[in-house]
């Protein structure tokens, strides 16, 4: 992918609510202005189940190597752990103790042992963890490569973390985040980080087009022993086109939601903008109604979609896990989205902090459908297009994740003003270039 980059400033959306509720987990400021009883119960219902499956799908040997690992995905691949369900999980024992789902102790306990697992066990090449690890001692699982834009996930986790419990399980997420040689995954030849790295192959691919990674450059620019410049945050490909009737906004190469979302679940990018103008968080809003609106108008096509069954995103399908399943706009002419009446429904709860009135709508048709209902909470996905009807057998972790941080940082805003206050953070944002719409983005 070439390295042109178009510029789009976007105004700020209307939907965009700035005050929040202060309510039972933490007072932070989240999206909420309130929640009636009835939802509120679908909520904490959904959060719950999502939280479990973090606590109990997880290493809890702690004379094990692999202590606090999480599982990818259950109940199917036993024994493979996620680096990305990892980190969504080192954050949900924060929101799981705050909420009184566990004793505090015991959650500051399996993050400072998981920490430890991620600094010291886990295997890992100049600081960056595989995508995938062997649960039981933190082994590379066969075939996995090392992957920059999991580790980032880890290194949010072990950071949010570390500022809810402090102490030592601050200095250890601090050491874990300094590890990570970021200069070591950039190709300088195109100031991009590469996509991925094996030992068999070497580096291979390139971020060079919007995605889920916003989140990296943050950590990289604000990396205390191993920085890089906050320009990277301006060198991938900003494409921006609308669907139909509706706004431009700068889309992904597969048009899925996930994208949209990710970087979003940890940093608070309401009021911000970038040095180009963007409005990262009103992008986030169109993209999140773009790919509704596509649901509404296939709804004639693929029985399952309609307005309150909404979100393309990658997900398991009737024909297993696919990472293409998305919304047009796409790459550059459309072509690499994909869909086949798959809807999952963490895609639309990952966006109620951009589509609130939509993504609650969206939950109660779900919890409309017993069959879509497990231990995990939501299945990860289901299609009613094709016959017979079919339902994903296994929730995975980092569709858990999403739904649990954005419900919350809905609620409450709780994961958001943590990791605000993470100085790592606050360095990275400075070196981008993001500061409140109010300032000056053309400051260095």
């Amino acid at each position: 992918m070439h390295t042109n980059r178009l510029i789009v400033t976007l105004l700020f959306s209307s939907t965009f609510l700035a005050a929040g509720c202060s309510n039972d987990a933490g007072g932070g400021r989240g999206v909420a202005a309130s929640v009636d009883k009835t939802v509120d119960a679908m909520l904490e219902e959904e959060s719950r189940a999502s939280f479990d499956f973090f606590w109990l799908e997880a290493n809890t040997d702690a004379a094990s190597d692999g202590y606090g690992l999480i599982a990818d995905r259950a109940p199917g691949n036993p024994g493979v752990s996620s680096v990305a369900s990892t980190g969504f999980g080192l954050t949900a024992l924060a929101i799981g103790a705050e909420r009184g789902w566990v004793e505090k102790e015991a959650a500051r306990e399996r993050a400072l042992g998981t920490i430890d697992t991620l600094l010291w066990n886990a295997e890992k090449e100049h600081g960056f963890l595989y995508h995938f690890l062997n649960m039981q001692d933190g082994t590379r699982a066969s075939g996995s490569e090392v992957s920059v834009i999991d580790t980032a996930i880890a290194v949010n986790g072990a950071l949010t973390a570390g500022v809810y419990f402090g102490g030592e399980t601050m200095e250890k997420a601090k050491a874990f985040a300094d590890q990570v040689e970021w200069p070591w995954f950039r190709d300088p030849a195109v100031n991009q980080f590469y996509m991925g790295y094996s030992p068999e192959n070497g580096f291979s691919g390139y971020w060079d087009y919007y995605a889920e990674q916003l989140m990296m450059y943050i950590l990289a620019a604000g990396s205390k022993t191993h920085p890089l410049s906050g320009d990277m945050f301006y060198a991938f490909e900003r494409s921006s086109r609308a669907y139909g009737e509706g706004e431009p906004f700068i889309h992904s190469w597969y048009g899925s939601l996930f994208t949209h979302q990710f970087s979003h679940a940890w940093f608070d990018f309401r009021g911000y903008q970038d040095r180009e103008g963007v409005d990262w968080w009103a992008n986030s809003v169109i993209a999140s109604e773009a790919s509704r609106q596509h649901a509404i108008d296939l709804s004639g096509t693929f029985k399952t979609f309609g307005p309150h069954a909404w979100g393309l995103t990658a997900s398991d399908g009737p024909n297993g896990y696919n990472g293409r399943y998305g919304s047009p706009p796409s790459d550059r002419d459309d072509r690499e989205h994909f869909t086949d009446g798959t809807v999952a429904p963490a895609a639309a709860l990952g966006s109620i902090v951009f589509t609130p009135e939509a993504s609650i709508a969206a939950l109660k048709h779900y919890r409309s459908k017993p069959e879509l209902w497990s231990e995990y909470g939501l299945a990860d996905a289901y299609n009613e297009a094709i016959t017979p009807k079919w339902v994903g057998t296994d929730v995975i972790g980092i569709d858990k994740g999403i739904t649990l941080l954005m419900i919350e940082n809905y609620r409450s805003g709780f994961v958001w003003d943590l990791y605000m206050k993470n100085d790592y953070v606050q360095a990275g944002a400075k070196a981008i270039g993001l500061v409140p719409q109010t300032e000056d983005v053309t400051a260095n």
